[in-house]
């Protein structure tokens, strides 16, 4: 039975074939796992006019590969893997290959055999290490004269590295991200959960040769363990979780721990005994193992809908990494309703990836079980209705987010009774954005000063008068004391009424005015003109694109 293509499937085919038909040759699709991204390159094989390469990095790629090619061509087309001992057919149509066994001699001899017009390139974030690069220029991708097309496919166009795929690719077709595809029902919700551990990693010499050993060592230990077995056996319950480790070791003692309560769990690694490894992932589809850890095998290329937990055991800096690693739970299954997501988080000056940070949100924030999109909608809408509201760091959960975004009030910030302290007048703040000062002159106009931060170099703190600059200086108090200053030169009734205690601060406010405060998000009320023209001046101020 062929597949049938979702809408994003067929837009992303189409943009391929729409950007090579303006002269693109190498061209990559972004699409998170789970997406059905072998459904795609499956259906381009089926539509291709000329032989097809299709890399892939691991065994369970390959296979998994030739399967589904062969289902969406309905078995019409000749797919043979190229591997070890494994060599492709002549009238082969389509070769599936492991990159890493095209040394020289056997790429030439493949090339010799098929004209490859085609090259679909899986999990193409590794397409810049330097061998798989020196494939691609054997393939003829680089050269000028070349007729084929080079397509990548992958969840996460970055490496842990920091090498960019723009050295590859010339061009990003199609793209969705993790939370779209949520948003659709093409992959289950995530709810995430922050689990804190005692274990300090302040003293890692990061950057270092034996970072990783050193990380090894200082995760994989009884009590830190003990904590993750504890949380899996309450949070994850009858769920299937995959457990994410730093090292062998790590995996065979968090199986062991695991296992002493009562959950059933195997380990899975690198250089485990092929059939050993292959015994152990089919008990774990079967359902005779609840749980898998694993270190450096299930990152990529794994595919089982069923799991519905996923425990990161292992800190990284990579979000390369840890999406992947998010994806082995992500995918749709029958009776399936969402997936876990467990952080377990270390004492760390590391910048470390959690759930929470790979998706925009805070990196302090806790989840406690809530989903990944009703946070995002919380803390956008909160970002909207309060700007300025700012987090300090610390642990937070969205609860906790709200109420002080309700309870925020950029009129009344610790800042600024720094800067009152130094200066008589009626400063209020615009809060990320800097100060204002209303004043009037002395034909009764209504006119106010703005000291604004600018991400400009140089002296970052700008004067507007009337919204005409007229002065910049590098202290904001350097700035506070010039416009004071100013205010004194120009006259005795802007000095008068620029004062804070000036009597016109504390008159009623116009009811045009208060139908203005409605109006804002969130509507506002204010006790006095002063604050009035504060609060209109502030969301005047953080409305602007």
């Amino acid at each position: 039975m062929k597949f049938q293509l979702r809408e994003y499937q067929k837009e992303a085919i189409d943009s391929a074939i729409k950007a090579r038909n303006q002269g693109y040759r190498r061209l990559l699709i972004c699409l998170p796992t789970g997406a059905g991204k072998t459904v795609i390159f499956s259906k381009l094989c089926e539509m291709a006019n000329s032989k097809v390469l299709v890399l892939a990095h691991r065994e369970e790629l390959l296979s998994q590969a030739k399967e589904k090619i062969e289902r969406m061509t309905n078995k019409k087309a000749v797919v043979c893997i190229e591997q070890g001992e494994n060599t492709s057919a002549e009238e082969a149509n389509i070769v599936v290959a492991s990159i890493r066994s095209l040394r020289q001699e056997r790429l030439e001899r493949l090339k010799k055999q098929h004209d490859f017009r085609l090259v679909i390139y899986d999990e193409c974030h590794h397409s810049a290490a330097e061998d798989n690069m020196r494939v691609l220029r054997q393939l003829g991708c680089f050269d000028g004269d070349w007729n084929g097309t080079l397509i990548g496919f992958t969840a996460t166009p970055s490496r842990a590295d920091g090498i960019g795929l723009g050295e590859v690719f010339e061009l990003i077709v199609y793209e969705r991200n993790i939370v779209d595809m949520i948003r659709d029902n093409y992959l289950v919700p995530l709810r995430g959960f922050r689990i804190n551990t005692a274990v300090d990693l302040y003293n890692i010499l990061h950057g270092t040769s034996q970072e990783q050993e050193e990380l090894a060592e200082f995760v994989d230990v009884e009590s830190r363990n003990a904590l993750i077995a504890r949380s899996i056996q309450e949070l994850a319950r009858d769920r299937r979780t995959i457990v994410f480790c730093v090292s062998v070791n790590h995996a065979l003692n968090l199986a062991k721990s695991l296992n002493a309560l009562g959950i059933p769990t195997g380990a899975v690694y690198g250089n485990m005994p092929r059939e050993k490894r292959k015994e152990t992932l089919r008990l774990f589809r079967q359902q005779q193992l609840l749980a898998l850890t694993n270190v450096g095998v299930l990152t990529e290329g794994f595919d089982d809908p069923g799991v519905s937990c996923i425990a990161m055991a292992r800190p990284t800096k990579s979000e390369a990494l840890y999406a992947q690693c998010l994806g082995r739970g992500a995918r749709l299954a029958p009776n399936k309703k969402d997936c876990i997501v467990l952080d377990f988080v270390d004492l760390s000056g590391l910048s470390l990836v959690n759930l929470p940070s790979l998706l925009g949100l805070p990196k302090e924030l806790d989840l406690q079980g809530a989903t990944v999109s009703e946070a995002i909608d919380l803390y956008r809408q909160l970002k909207f209705d309060y700007p300025g509201f700012e987090l300090e760091a610390g642990e937070i959960t969205l609860g906790e987010i709200k109420m002080r975004a309700e309870g925020f009030d950029p009129l009344n910030t610790d800042r600024l009774k720094e800067y009152k302290a130094i200066s008589p007048n009626g400063w209020f703040s615009l809060g990320n954005k800097g100060l204002c000062l209303h004043f009037f002159r002395q034909d009764g106009e209504l006119s106010k000063v703005d000291i604004l931060k600018m991400t400009t170099r140089g002296k970052k703190y700008h004067v507007f008068i009337d919204d005409k600059e007229v002065a910049k200086f590098s202290k904001i108090t350097d700035a506070i004391e010039a416009v004071d200053y100013e205010l004194e030169q120009m006259g005795p009734i802007e000095a008068q009424t620029a004062n804070d205690k000036a009597e016109w601060r504390f008159g009623s406010v116009p009811g045009t005015i208060q139908q203005a405060l409605a109006e804002l998000k969130p509507p506002r009320t204010a006790k006095n003109i002063g604050d009035a023209l504060g609060y209109l001046s502030f969301a005047k101020h953080h409305t602007k694109n």
